[in-house]
């Protein structure tokens, strides 16, 4: 069940905010500065609005856009709307140490559907704690840190169990390579493989299996992780390593991603496949 906490939208409902703000001051013939002016605001307000980068829209800001471009009654409503869900309490907030300034488990709690491939290691929503601990532990950032981190990052895998319909679709790839690290217990790696397993068959999730004996694959050097969204909510690409997250939101950009994706996922053997193949190494696990 979606915890209270949850604002299941929110981080969706401000970034539709910011492109509709955007869009209905380009059909009323304004740039962002004359809006400022118009305003009394500072010169880059209206920019910052319309790029996202705003952390909580004030509502009395959007009532002032609104009124100066002129909207119907039912638009006003609308887009107010946005603004009221944009402004709910979002649990990944406490976790700035964590996330820094990314929005990252915003989109991925509101996405329906989240393709993930990654080549080395297995993508968070699907880590047992004891492997969430293993990898913390090779970086750099103190106990506390890594502590906090775990929990947000479990935490992030809550929306996976949701019962009301908003668990997401999960199509993940993923690599034996990324398996064959030796941390923690033989019996925590065991029962990582076999909690992936156990994950495979929900109905809203589909895993397969890149294998290294079956030769280099297109996904050989890429991250990939892409959110689509409920409704006509374009979709995004975040791609990640040690040093940064980063946003794609250029449609044609986010449309060669995925055909990257698509192309990796081809390359692994299909569900079935790879689900015998986790058994098989959870048997002969050293």
């Amino acid at each position: 069940m979606s915890r209270v906490d949850d604002a299941y939208g929110a981080t969706i409902a401000k970034r539709r905010l910011s492109r509709r703000l955007a869009e209905l001051r380009t059909a009323s013939g304004y740039t962002a500065n004359q809006v400022c002016d118009k305003l009394n605001w500072g010169r880059g307000k209206v920019g910052r609005f319309e790029a996202n980068a705003w952390r909580l829209p004030q509502l009395s800001d959007v009532r002032d856009l609104l009124r100066i471009y002129s909207v119907t009654e039912q638009e006003r409503e609308q887009l107010e709307g946005l603004a009221l869900l944009a402004r709910q309490r979002q649990w990944w907030r406490e976790y700035g140490d964590v996330f820094g300034d990314s929005e990252y488990p915003g989109f991925e709690a509101d996405a329906a559907r989240v393709c993930v491939y990654m080549p080395l290691i297995l993508p968070g929503l699907l880590q047992t704690a004891p492997c969430i601990d293993a990898y913390m532990r090779v970086g750099t950032q103190p106990a506390e840190w890594r502590k906090r981190a775990l929990e947000a990052r479990l935490r992030r895998q809550q929306i996976l169990d949701r019962d009301d319909g908003a668990a997401p679709e999960l199509d993940v790839v993923i690599t034996d390579v990324s398996l064959m690290y030796r941390w923690g217990t033989q019996d925590e790696r065991r029962a990582q493989i076999n909690h992936l397993v156990e994950m495979s068959r929900r109905p809203n999730i589909s895993l397969r299996l890149l294998r290294a004996a079956d030769g280099p694959h297109p996904g050989m050097s890429s991250l990939i992780s892409i959110f689509d969204f409920p409704g006509d909510e374009p979709s995004m690409v975040y791609l990640e390593n040690d040093a940064a997250i980063q946003e794609v939101s250029n449609a044609d950009e986010v449309d060669a991603y995925a055909l990257i994706f698509s192309r990796i996922r081809q390359a692994a053997v299909d569900a079935p496949a790879s689900t015998a193949h986790l058994k098989r190494l959870a048997e002969t696990l050293e």
